[in-house]
């Protein structure tokens, strides 16, 4: 993992859409976290070769790859199933955190992006790496 005591949770975020990209990483940086990101999966598998971050935020509507199959992939990977993964979706009907949580989601953020909650959100699914002060 890229934390250490002193360092900040890093978060990879998966996005294909620079509008959601941009925000996420303005809440996130502004939060005081360390910031990684992939346009697909394909990026995202590269970024996982290297050093393993704290928290993946997947997007599910990728172009080729979907974010669900990624994170199958990530789960069936020893070198990242240990990494939680968050999915960052519009799809909001019914059975789509299920669908999520069956791929290996450890939690479900809807879009469009809740810009005085998302942060906290983050936070909440990091577990026992503290949130940045």
């Amino acid at each position: 993992m890229y934390t250490t005591d002193n360092a900040p949770p890093v978060v990879l975020i998966v996005e294909d859409n620079q509008a959601n990209l941009l925000l996420a990483r303005a809440l996130l940086r502004r939060a005081g976290y360390g910031i990684e990101e992939a346009q697909s999966a394909e990026e995202a598998m590269e970024r996982l070769g290297g050093t393993a971050p704290d928290l993946i935020l997947m997007d599910i509507q990728l172009p080729g790859k979907d974010g669900l199959s990624l994170t199958r992939e990530i789960r069936a990977n020893p070198a990242t199933s240990h990494i939680p993964v968050v999915a960052l979706t519009a799809n909001a009907m019914l059975g789509d955190a299920e669908r999520c949580l069956e791929a290996g989601c450890v939690g479900y953020i809807t879009k469009p992006i809740n810009a005085r909650e998302f942060a906290a959100t983050v936070a909440g699914f990091l577990g026992k790496v503290a949130a940045p002060q």
